[in-house]
């Protein structure tokens, strides 16, 4: 891959990094450590996908045809990394805008494209992913949430849970068992989270917050029509959504990862700790990973480039940076000192505790979007090529 930029991309370098300039709240960097509810952060993030959208920037990767402005691999590079510099807060529809649109676009038909994407783009919907349950988490083929066919409708009855933005989501992307019989016998459904039938719960996390959820459907209708792909063939779309998930999800991290970084040099600074080697060797160790952590994106990106898909490879990215942001948060405690256990409400801690938050939200890194033992499964059988082991 050729990294020098040609005269087109340094055009849309200079477009997008006047964008931010001119546009990112000037109360974000205040805000962004605030203490306030996530609700209210949420809303505040929503307001500001809604800016970007009208300015047509939400969907910049998504193919002109439904709203995207068909960004090329390395436009979406320049796109991320002036999002880092500019230091912008991230968009409220996060999996609908990386992950549900994308397997809409690819599997969904005429009707749901039209009748979805656009409100994705927009935040006007809020969109969840309804995959794990108590009994099926990372083995996702073993799902029992049913759905049976009742003339024009499912009617669903079932159990999910570790639902990320559930709380707030207008839609789930939901995968229903339709086929006991077969073990890969699975639909994927879109499915509306207000429906009759749909009760959510928050699931108390160590951090102190339930961004998680989990999410009980009891004789819940959904319209034939919102199958996305063909019945029974949900495994292949649930994939989809997953390879989406493992192999870009990374490149929106990057830009928390940098400011993170950026911001735990200064306070190494303050502490007066960057003469101490061990410290400064720590810190080095961490920007040489993240900038791995950007080049192993850019060659995931390459392969949607080549393939219009992720592939497999995607798994190498989500271990990469589940277990950096746990290596890197465990120098911050150390960094911080006893400063580190300082929470929200303390005076004296770091940016309002949200070092203490994040350490403790970084635990769930190595679980979530597929476990890291699940993640070694697929590089060792489908990019390694090594046997399965019985």
């Amino acid at each position: 891959m050729d990294l020098n930029l040609t005269s087109q991309e340094l055009q849309f370098r200079d477009e997008v990094r006047a964008w931010f300039s001119a546009n990112v709240p000037k109360d974000w960097v205040k805000r962004r450590n605030a203490e306030e509810s996530m609700q209210a952060r949420f809303d505040y993030l929503r307001q500001w996908q809604r800016t970007m959208f009208d300015a047509g920037w939400a969907g910049v990767s998504w193919p002109k045809q439904y709203g995207g402005r068909g960004a090329t691999l390395m436009e979406q590079v320049i796109f991320i990394e002036e999002m880092a510099r500019a230091e912008a807060p991230p968009m409220a529809n996060v999996l609908g805008l990386g992950l549900i649109g994308p397997t809409i676009i690819a599997y969904g038909n005429d009707a749901q494209k039209t009748r979805f994407l656009q409100k994705i783009l927009s935040a006007e919907e809020i969109w969840c992913q309804g995959f794990s349950e108590p009994n099926a988490g990372s083995d996702l083929a073993a799902a029992s949430t049913e759905a049976k066919r009742d003339g024009d409708h499912f009617i669903i009855n079932g159990h999910k849970c570790w639902n990320s933005y559930a709380w707030a989501a207008d839609w789930c992307e939901l995968v229903v068992r339709t086929d006991p019989d077969q073990h890969k016998g699975l639909t994927v459904l879109l499915v509306g989270m207000k429906a009759p039938g749909v009760e959510v719960r928050g699931l108390k996390q160590m951090s102190g917050e339930s961004e998680f959820c989990e999410i009980f459907f009891r004789d819940v209708r959904v319209p034939a029509e919102n199958v996305v792909g063909k019945v029974n063939d949900g495994w292949r779309v649930a994939m989809g959504t997953l390879m989406h998930e493992r192999g870009t999800f990374g490149a929106a991290l990057q830009v928390n990862y940098r400011r993170n970084f950026n911001r735990l040099v200064e306070i190494a600074r303050e502490r007066k700790l960057t003469g101490d080697p061990l410290v400064r060797q720590k810190l080095a160790q961490m920007y040489a990973e993240i900038e791995v952590m950007r080049c192993n994106q850019m060659r995931a990106f390459s392969r949607i480039n080549e393939t219009g898909v992720p592939g497999p490879e995607g798994s190498i990215q989500k271990i990469f940076w589940s277990e950096l942001n746990q290596r890197f948060q465990q120098i911050a405690m150390e960094v911080l000192g006893p400063y580190a256990q300082l929470a929200h409400g303390s005076a004296d801690a770091f940016d309002q505790g949200q070092w203490a938050y994040n350490y403790l939200r970084a635990r769930g890194n190595t679980i979530e979007a597929g476990t890291s033992e699940i993640q070694r499964n697929i590089i060792g059988h489908f990019v390694l090529g090594l046997p399965k082991s019985y």
